[in-house]
């Protein structure tokens, strides 16, 4: 294979790119891919984080031939973040009254963040990582719940808070890694990313 590889993003979720800029990585592209986001029956978190990741990559590729014609030289990155409560998956919170559902839920208690990230290689093959944080947050008081759903901040958010802004208060303890309940497991993307010859040590030299 000639050239550079190109790295495509399979979301549009400026969350994702932010921690992708935070170690190098500029993607050649961004490509969302809407896929139906509903559990199956008896589906678990984990599970439903790794089937979502693996149909948004698939996803992309698929509209990348249909755009470009081929997907040769690219890398096709996705991921899918899922916060679970014992064997329930908890929404994006959109709707207000989603988000207090899911506060009332992780209130007080611990409940498990899962990423799946999937990579498709430059020849096609599927690699794929699944990542597990545990999270324990205080107990919402009421003043806690009313403001934090006043400021908006958990739409479009899994499990209806957004640890990186105001909810990044209400941490007690966390067991794993912080990255990945933000949206994208670092670690692993970059070794995902370092497997398949991706240059991302080459922007760091660059500010040396």
């Amino acid at each position: 294979m000639a050239g550079r590889l190109k790295l495509v993003l399979a979301s549009g979720s400026p969350r994702r790119l932010r921690l992708l800029n935070q170690i190098g990585v500029e993607p050649d592209r961004l490509l969302p891919a809407a896929v139906d986001e509903t559990p199956k029956k008896s589906e678990l978190p984990r599970n439903l984080a790794k089937r979502l990741a693996r149909e948004k990559a698939v996803a992309a590729q698929a509209a990348l031939r249909a755009d470009e014609g081929d997907d040769e030289g690219c890398l096709i990155l996705a991921a899918d973040t899922v916060v679970g409560v014992g064997r329930r998956s908890l929404p994006k919170a959109e709707m207000i009254e989603e988000a207090a559902t899911c506060l009332r839920m992780i209130s007080g208690r611990s409940h498990r963040v899962y990423t799946g990230v999937v990579l498709i290689t430059a020849s096609g093959q599927v690699r794929q990582r699944l990542v597990e944080t545990r999270v324990r947050l205080k107990r919402f008081s009421r003043e806690d719940m009313d403001s934090y759903l006043a400021s908006g901040e958990w739409r479009g958010k899994a499990g209806g808070y957004a640890i990186q802004g105001l909810a990044g208060g209400f941490v007690i303890k966390l067991v794993g890694s912080y990255t990945n309940v933000v949206g994208l497991p670092l670690h692993e993307t970059m070794g995902l990313l370092l497997g398949e010859g991706y240059p991302i040590h080459f922007s760091w030299l660059k500010g040396g």
